[in-house]
């Protein structure tokens, strides 16, 4: 079994554009690096340059507050519902090779969860897409704001940082309203939609543990608290506070103490 390069192959999938070269890319270098060795010793030196991360033409990038604000009881409704949890899990195929290629001289481990993460999301983008399209709609018909990348590019320089920010606030978000999502669909007649959701949440807070876990490993490294180096994060960067209420149950099931809920509590809106 020939040797494979993560960082060559997360290179790859962060410049594809289009949505399903992206998504078939993810799921053969996943499965390259599932079946194959991984390669470390050539690349992990190697300095990290700029890479231009691929996106599609559509859908158009708004302001959030430009985002209508749409019922579900219109199919067109529902569809603009799933259409923004589909651009959200693409954006994570991008954090999740991101989180690979860009931060050098992690534990073999680190890469595994991350390629593993890329996978999933480009799974759950499938099945949104599918969904979309029975409702006769597709991926970039409607306009999405890119709130979770603008993280990213402000954590680019911290592997402690990015572990923290984006899968422990933006994508953790992601265990707070999915349930509710999922309610909303079912109590409109959308039996499917909700189905698709339910199984994306049991994946994610696997993908939330990770980054915990990950945090929780820089921070050890860094020989610091993680509980106060968390809320000192969470001050610097989110000037706004924190959106509750939380998914307490899944949120400790995916690596946060009771301590860290607390303290987030005091600054949910």
């Amino acid at each position: 079994m020939n040797a494979v390069d993560p960082f060559d192959l997360a290179c790859e999938c962060l410049g594809t554009s289009d949505p399903s070269a992206k998504v078939a890319l993810t799921r053969r270098h996943a499965e390259r690096a599932r079946s194959g060795t991984l390669l470390w010793a050539a690349s992990q030196a190697n300095a990290v340059t700029h890479v231009d991360v691929g996106r599609p033409a559509r859908p158009r990038l708004v302001d959030p507050r430009e985002l209508p604000h749409r019922g579900l009881g219109s199919v067109e409704g529902r569809a603009a519902l799933i259409h923004a949890v589909a651009h959200i899990e693409f954006n994570a195929i991008n954090l999740a090779w991101d989180a690979v290629w860009r931060f050098r001289g992690m534990p073999e481990a680190y890469y595994r969860d991350w390629i593993t993460v890329a996978d999933d999301e480009a799974r759950h983008f499938e099945w949104l897409c599918v969904r979309l399209a029975a409702l006769g709609y597709a991926y970039g018909d409607f306009d999405a704001h890119s709130g979770l990348w603008e993280m990213a590019e402000r954590t680019a320089g911290s592997c402690l940082e990015r572990m923290a920010l984006v899968p422990r606030v933006l994508e953790a978000r992601g265990l707070d309203v999915t349930p509710g999502m999922i309610k909303r669909l079912r109590n409109s007649g959308d039996a499917e939609s909700a189905r698709i959701l339910e199984d994306i949440l049991r994946e994610e807070e696997a993908h939330v543990a990770a980054g915990s876990r990950w945090f929780a490993w820089c921070c050890a490294q860094a020989k610091v608290d993680a509980r106060d180096t968390f809320a000192a994060l969470l001050a610097r960067h989110l000037e706004h506070g924190l959106k509750g209420p939380f998914n307490t149950e899944a949120r400790l099931r995916a690596g946060f103490t009771v301590d860290e809920l607390v303290r987030m509590g005091a600054l949910a809106a």
